[in-house]
């Protein structure tokens, strides 16, 4: 995937707005992942309904609140925003994994004529070798959430399948907080035994 990218710099959304365009450090953001390629721009009304929706998508797939581990997933805006300080609001609010091509890089033509793109929203699923996954994934995306991924994975072929969706998580989280209360009611019952055990020895040396 990094390969689409080469030679191109991508920006990460962070404070510092770090620029990732290293064949090194393309790789490590982009290789072995499936990843979204979001068209979108902060004016359109279209945009303003689906962006929580795929924010909330990505996040509850790759934040350590929902996971175990963060799934293979990457995110690359290109945006049709019609000035910079519009992209930079609308990312401020998106995650930070995410990373966006810079403001009027005219590679996002480029990416617009290959896949395609004649309106926004638009969620282009990319496998890890650059394969079309899947066309358009905004309907599948509000319809499915991030049970989607798990198709997406399947068709990329992708190896790792260390997450857990949403609804897992209620029950992972919950064996997780009452487990150590299990682990302590255990040891205060041997504990109780013992001391029973003790005293009844106790009593009959003193018979």
């Amino acid at each position: 995937m990094a390969s689409l990218f080469a030679g191109k710099v991508l920006v990460v959304n962070t404070g510092d707005r770090d620029e990732v365009e290293t064949e090194r450090e393309l790789g490590q953001a982009l290789e072995n992942k499936v990843v979204l390629l979001y068209f979108g721009a902060a004016g359109c009304p279209r945009c303003r309904r689906f962006a929580p929706v795929l924010r909330d998508f990505f996040v509850r797939l790759t934040d350590e609140f929902y996971v175990e581990r963060a799934s293979q997933l990457g995110l690359v805006y290109v945006s049709r925003d019609a000035t910079a300080q519009q992209q930079d609001a609308f990312l401020r609010t998106m995650p930070k994994r995410w990373l966006s091509l810079p403001f009027g890089d005219e590679f996002k033509r480029e990416l617009e004529q290959r896949f395609a793109v004649s309106d926004v929203p638009r969620v282009v699923v990319l496998k890890p070798n650059g394969e079309v996954i899947a066309g358009d994934a905004v309907e599948e995306i509000s319809r499915l959430g991030p049970a989607c991924f798990r198709n997406w994975q399947e068709a990329a072929e992708l190896v790792d399948r260390n997450f857990l969706l949403a609804e897992d998580f209620d029950d992972w989280a919950w064996r997780s907080l009452t487990d150590p209360f299990r682990r302590l009611k255990y040891k205060v019952d041997k504990r109780t035994e013992a001391e029973d055990e003790e005293r009844k020895g106790e009593d009959e040396e003193s018979l």
